[in-house]
């Protein structure tokens, strides 16, 4: 399956960006457009001005890269903000409305995607809690082609059998531009499908140094032949195309 999904390419790598971020639009963008790589930039479209707070993230947009839903309110686990209202207390129909919501507004900035993918904020795939805990990973599914959640290091998609609606991204902060260079040289050898996940370019946190960033986008560019570097809807948009088809024969 992996030589016709992707065709010369020996794998496919998706940049992926959390939270909208001026620091994105300062230092991860431009050294992207710089060597003609597209990212995948998902956003939680959230506050009194919220319209103003996405108006840059137009022209990214129509530069080509992606915009994805991140949910309105960017709700994660009571255990990482160490109080209540987050997932645990919420359900099916909130955490769906919350998502629906940000998706109008998101549209509003990118109205010519025609498909849509989704990142769990926080990689947390549930709401409730204890033997009420459910996931919402069917809500994404419901909604979208693809959704971003969390896998084990070292491991990637397997685009036979990866399920689309909670596919693995790799998080890389503090990660030397070797490191991250060694992840996808390897796991695309292996006819897989590599996410990174980023948020600060030299931020203040969760972030990746900027000389290890631009090694990786130097590499990719280097390798553009032989790696397939691509927003996330379009590598999920010919995995579910592949699976399709493989299923129909199976069928």
């Amino acid at each position: 399956m992996a030589e016709n999904l992707w065709g010369q390419f020996q794998g496919a790598v998706s940049l992926t960006f959390d939270d909208g971020t001026q620091n994105q639009l300062d230092r991860a963008i431009p050294p992207l457009d710089e060597r003609g790589l597209k990212g995948t930039f998902y956003i939680p479209p959230r506050g009194e001005r919220w319209e103003e707070r996405l108006a840059p993230w137009k022209e990214v947009a129509a530069a080509g890269h992606e915009i994805g839903n991140h949910t309105l309110s960017h709700i994660c686990s009571n255990n990482l903000w160490g109080k209540t209202g987050g997932l645990e207390d919420r359900s099916l129909e909130e955490i769906e409305a919350d998502i629906l919501t940000a998706q109008e507004r998101l549209e509003k900035i990118a109205p010519h995607q025609e498909e849509w993918t989704f990142c769990y904020p926080c990689y947390c795939t549930f709401v409730g809690r204890g033997e009420t805990r459910q996931s919402y990973v069917p809500v994404v599914a419901r909604h979208f082609l693809a959704g971003r959640a969390a896998g084990e290091y070292g491991f990637a998609n397997v685009p036979a059998v990866v399920d689309l609606a909670c596919f693995w991204g790799q998080g890389v902060e503090l990660m030397s531009g070797f490191e991250m260079i060694g992840i996808v040289e390897e796991l695309t050898s292996r006819g897989q499908w590599v996410v990174l996940v980023f948020h600060e370019i030299d931020g203040r946190r969760l972030t990746v140094a900027s000389y290890d960033y631009l090694m990786l986008l130097d590499f990719l560019q280097r390798r553009r032949e032989a790696i397939w570097t691509a927003p996330v809807v379009e590598v999920a948009r010919r995995i579910e195309e592949l699976q399709r088809e493989s299923g129909e024969k199976e069928g």
